[in-house]
């Protein structure tokens, strides 16, 4: 087992080359072959275990393709790349709550009452963007994208916080969102902003074991 687990090792240094996450990368690696190979002990057979390392992990070269491949992939660009999509989201509600309120269109009142007849619905569907950011970080930067992670959504929260007080002080009437602005709505959106972070960090701990 320790020679099949050395043979793997040298040939990803050797098919990773210059990359500036290599020492981080092959103690990764080392980590998870220590395990693979500890729970193979007894219940396969030697010359099985090769094929059920690439099986599990891919080969050297797919692995080092993989991490190369992700070098493209700025923190920089992934962390503008959310923030954009939250303003957007936020941009689109907000064209079409303001265009609901002053524009007398009947296509227009059916939209918004559909969609304000399922607001658990869409909180959900807003809930899994948030998931799909931590878990695309993990599997994206790994253990470096704790930091990116925690970056992003102070940022990206931006929008959500900026509605709260616009809201909270009046300065958007609040007829405007009716009938959503419940008191229970009210509570949801606070405990949804309240679980946002959670959710996030859960899904980057997967995302990042998703890239072993």
């Amino acid at each position: 087992m320790e020679l099949l687990k050395n043979e793997f090792l040298n040939e990803l240094a050797r098919q990773l080359g210059n990359h500036p996450e290599k020492e981080s990368i092959l103690m990764e690696y080392d980590a998870h072959l220590d395990e693979l190979l500890i729970s193979f002990y007894g219940q396969v057979e030697e010359s099985d275990m090769r094929e059920q390392v690439y099986s599990r992990f891919g080969t050297p070269g797919e692995i080092a393709a993989m991490w190369k491949e992700e070098l493209s992939v700025t923190p920089s660009n992934m962390k503008w790349l959310f923030i954009a999509v939250n303003i957007l989201f936020f941009g689109g509600g907000g064209a079409l709550t303001l265009a609901h309120n002053l524009l007398d269109w009947s296509w227009l009142t059916s939209l918004w009452d559909q969609l304000t007849s399922v607001p658990i619905l869409i909180a959900l569907i807003y809930m899994f963007f948030w998931a799909l950011l931590g878990y695309e970080i993990g599997k994206g930067f790994g253990h470096k994208g704790k930091r990116l992670l925690r970056n992003t959504f102070l940022l990206a929260l931006i929008p959500n916080l900026s509605l709260m007080i616009l809201t909270v002080f009046k300065i958007i009437p609040h007829e405007w969102f009716r009938p959503l602005l419940t008191e229970t709505f009210i509570m949801l959106c606070i405990l949804f902003t309240i679980l946002l972070y959670p959710v996030c960090l859960i899904s980057y701990k997967w995302g990042k074991k998703a890239s072993i």
